[in-house]
């Protein structure tokens, strides 16, 4: 696969590319991320390349990732028209302000002109409810958005960070009330967090969404470049982000994934990317770079095809525990299909028949 076989996101007509550019690491605001000029030129690799999908999101180094995207591309007609320019509402960039953040109508059509200001164009081709806001009803959200897009400032829609049962809820209400649908979900997912296998996949499926999963190398600890012996001493600029997974548990599905790449001839980052673009649902996973050669490295991976064998050994080492019922369900089998073949798969025998 090359970075130019696109596929269609969700139930939509939208076609972006298999890796999508993540650029919460441009600008350095955050005490990580790359400066304008690399930035640019990860940018103009990316293109090279044959990407076409780019994400970013107001509250990404405190907007100035938009202002990068915008300098560069946005401004430029020629070259906006040609990529996918993704961003999210919800981060409150006036503090103290209690109708500048959340997904309240107020609240996102000012972020939306913002980003739009930023960014340097007249319109947004994916925009992204950044995370659930339990204290607005999602109608008005849903409805405020449908009117964004009516107006031409926003193509399509998507949640990031939202339970199952809440983005049911928007999407049906929509489709009944005759609003703008989501096509497309972001969420996090990796060999070290598949907990939205209970339900957000599912959901996903069943509603013809688009998973775009951010975090696919769970910020850096599935490169393999972080030890059991170097854990102690290990000081990542992103902190907690990388740290929260220094447990054993981590490091066993690591030594897994290691030995995974070696058997297919490619590193443990291609072999990770390689495992999540494999999952169903997927349509186009995020991945960020600092530097030309992290961003090469990355879209290596497309050239990566794990075995049936080895996406087993994978999803063995790394199985979540799930919540209630899945894991219930997954082990009695269905008590209405024990023992069953459907489609190709086999149910397990009713232990309590026995």
């Amino acid at each position: 696969m090359a970075l130019n076989d696109y596929v269609s996101l969700g139930r939509s007509g939208l076609r972006v590319s298999p890796f999508c550019l993540g650029t919460m690491t441009f600008g350095e605001e955050w005490g990580f991320g790359s400066n304008v000029a690399d930035s640019q030129r990860i940018l103009d690799r990316f293109i090279d390349l044959g990407g076409n999908f780019i994400d970013t999101a107001n509250g990404y180094t405190k907007g100035h990732s938009e202002k990068i995207i915008g300098d560069h591309i946005g401004r430029h007609p020629a070259r906006r028209d040609r990529v996918v320019i993704a961003t999210k509402f919800f981060t409150n960039m006036y503090r103290g302000d209690p109708n500048a953040g959340g997904a309240s109508r107020k609240s996102l059509v000012a972020a939306c002109e913002e980003s739009l200001r930023r960014l340097q164009t007249d319109y947004i081709d994916l925009y992204w409810m950044h995370c659930w806001d339990r204290f607005t009803p999602i109608e008005e959200t849903v409805r405020a958005l449908d009117d964004l897009v009516s107006a031409g400032k926003v193509r399509y829609l998507g949640f990031s960070d939202t339970p199952a049962w809440k983005v049911a809820q928007a999407h049906v209400t929509a489709l009944l009330r005759g609003w703008t649908p989501l096509i497309a979900l972001q969420l996090e997912y990796s060999l070290l967090e598949r907990t939205i296998e209970g339900e957000l996949i599912p959901a996903a499926l069943e509603f013809g969404l688009g998973v775009t999963p951010w975090s696919p190398l769970k910020s850096g600890m599935l490169t393999g470049k972080y030890t059991r012996e170097s854990a102690g001493a290990a000081k990542p600029t992103r902190g907690t982000f990388v740290t929260s997974s220094f447990n054993d548990a981590a490091f066993r599905v690591v030594d897994v994934l290691k030995t995974v790449a070696t058997e297919a001839g490619t590193t443990p980052a291609r072999a990770a990317l390689a495992w999540v673009r494999q999952r169903p649902g997927i349509a186009s996973t995020i991945i960020g770079a600092r530097t030309i050669e992290q961003l090469d490295d990355n879209h290596g991976a497309l050239e990566t095809k794990l075995t049936p064998q080895q996406i087993k050994t994978l999803d063995e080492a790394s199985q979540p525990k799930l919540n209630f019922p899945y894991d219930f369900v997954r082990n009695m089998g269905g008590f209405g299909y024990t023992g069953t073949t459907i489609d190709g798969f086999t149910t397990p025998a009713n232990p309590l028949s026995h």
